[in-house]
């Protein structure tokens, strides 16, 4: 079977978007589809999956809505659907950035083939910044990129203020992207609103820039919010760029640590993951409260299997508090 993982997003005014909820779900009776939408007032942000006549039959239905009509899909292919379950949800903020910003004052977006060639002959004032989560950086990134170390989005506006003591708000010319492309909308209006003059961003964010131009300028692969977790930009499969907790061999594959007192989200190679029974430490290892270690499977902290404690003394469990480090809630 042929299947389609989407990306996209638009800011648009939804005056009712608890009734998109309703009509989303509606919609995905009977198909074959999973993910995970939030539409708010603010627009609509989606990342999902399915079989390529249902992907297909969606893009065509939401795209008769005037509102969504110019609709730009990242789309990629994958051998089976790449979320647990489709959830369709309200959502305030459609990137968690913590602060409001106007999203139609945006930063000058640039295609692919222009990035390219601003990589290829840089200015003397240029930055190149990636605006995602450490924990999504250290798998892939593009070369020469400043890699703040932030677990979250939120933390992107304090970061903001250390730019402005880094470089000349006036002179110098950012260049910032992102998975997709929707935090880039959010941060690069933020950025203008600090006092940056020359701000540039990636149109579809990384995505799209592997499908127009490969893996030119790009190190390792590219970190996804489901079960794939790390995949190559292109076609072409990459070599790690990451090393692993226990032995510091190359590896790119993330996995939440067994332990639920701990959590952590750490990267390991397949064969120290089952010689620390899914754990990030040997202390880990020998805690009490730990879920079973599993040798299929064991990295896709998006199943609900995988999260949830085994009980004591019944059949079911409940999840752990802590749930997981790897925030699905996380945008594109």
């Amino acid at each position: 079977m042929k299947y389609l993982v989407l990306a996209y997003y638009r800011f648009t005014p939804l005056d009712n978007p608890l009734l998109e909820v309703k009509k989303h779900k509606n919609f995905f009776k009977n198909r074959d589809l999973t993910g995970r939408i939030y539409l708010s007032e603010q627009g609509i942000n989606g990342q999902m999956s399915g079989l390529e006549e249902d992907v297909r039959s969606y893009m065509s239905w939401l795209q008769e809505d005037p509102r969504f009509k110019e609709m730009f899909f990242k789309i990629q292919r994958h051998h089976e659907n790449t979320f647990p379950r489709m959830t369709v949800k309200y959502r305030a903020e459609l990137a968690a950035l913590g602060c409001e910003v106007d999203p139609s004052q945006t930063g000058r977006v640039v295609s692919p083939s222009e990035w390219k060639r601003m990589l290829e002959n840089p200015e003397e004032n240029q930055l190149l910044i990636d605006v995602r989560n450490s924990y999504e950086t250290e798998v892939g990134h593009f070369e020469g990129a400043l890699l703040p170390p932030l677990e979250n989005f939120r933390d992107f506006p304090a970061y903001a203020e250390k730019l402005k003591e880094m470089a000349d708000p006036k002179k110098t010319k950012l260049l910032i992207y992102c998975t997709a492309g929707i935090r880039c909308e959010l941060y690069s209006a933020l950025l203008k609103v600090k006092g940056f003059t020359n701000v540039y961003q990636l149109e579809g964010g990384i995505i799209n820039y592997g499908i127009k131009e490969g893996d030119a300028h790009w190190k390792g692969k590219v970190f996804v919010f489901d079960d794939r977790l790390a995949v190559p930009i292109d076609e072409k499969e990459a070599e790690p760029i990451a090393s692993c907790r226990h032995c510091a061999l190359p590896s790119d594959i993330h996995y939440n640590c067994a332990n639920m007192d701990c959590n952590e989200l750490y990267i390991s190679c397949p064969s120290c993951q089952e010689t620390y029974q899914g754990c990030c430490s040997h202390a880990c290892k020998q805690s009490p409260r730990k879920r079973p270690f599993e040798r299929e499977g064991g990295n896709k902290p998006f199943r609900r299997k995988h999260l949830i404690a085994p009980a004591k003394d019944a059949e079911s469990a409940e999840p752990s508090p802590q749930c997981c480090l790897l925030k699905p809630s996380d945008p594109a």
